[in-house]
């Protein structure tokens, strides 16, 4: 199966959702090759971008466990070209 490179983009609205969305993380650890978080103080809210590179399955799967999560929002950008 050919892998892909993206980015995925998290937008935690309610800071109590942060401990599953890093326990989400951490299972898919396999697929991340980078992350950086900023909190947004004045917003409430944290950003969290990671970079992964993977299936297209597997990367569903991340952001789909990711999107049942209430008061979280994620998006997703993949290259067009597979690796």
């Amino acid at each position: 199966m050919q892998k892909r490179l993206g980015v995925i983009g998290i937008v935690i609205e309610d800071l109590s959702a942060a401990e599953e969305v890093n326990s989400i993380l951490h299972c898919f650890a396999a697929l991340i090759v980078g992350r950086m978080g900023i909190p947004y103080r004045e917003r409430g809210v944290s950003i969290i971008s990671i970079i992964v590179d993977g299936s297209g399955d597997e990367i569903s799967a991340l952001t789909g466990r990711l999107g049942r999560v209430k008061h979280v929002s994620v998006k997703t950008a993949l290259a067009k070209e597979a690796y």
